[in-house]
């Protein structure tokens, strides 16, 4: 009998990969701090996670939904256009780096788990 990995390691494979989406999408804002006219975009992570939840356990197989990207509103207008607000990203970059941290320290203790149900301690 083998092992379903996906069964077994959950939610936290697709919750590293959407982290990783939203890491490239904050990055792209940064690098676009001073950009005229740029507008800064993320997405709705609780939103995406629930969306490939539902497809994985409706039994869709892979999951590859790409999320929704949204336009950020500022905090405050900028005479070019640009949307970034660079301590805004910065935290939002920084949270994302943090959630992606948890989300492999959840993955790693449940690939420990399974290490120790193999080896039958």
């Amino acid at each position: 009998m083998g092992i379903n990995f996906d069964k077994a390691l959950g939610i936290h494979p697709h919750t590293l990969t959407l982290r990783t989406e939203r890491a490239k999408v904050l990055a792209g804002n940064l690098a676009n701090v001073d950009t005229p006219g740029f507008k800064a975009r993320d997405f709705d992570f609780q939103a995406a996670i629930a969306s490939v939840e539902a497809q994985r356990l409706g039994g869709q197989g892979q999951v590859q939904t790409p999320p929704a990207l949204q336009y950020r509103n500022p905090y405050n207008n900028t005479m070019d256009g640009n949307t970034v607000e660079l301590g805004v990203e910065q935290a939002h970059y920084a949270q994302n780096a943090m959630d992606f941290e948890t989300s492999l320290t959840f993955l790693n203790m449940k690939f420990q788990g399974l290490a120790t149900a193999i080896q039958g301690q």
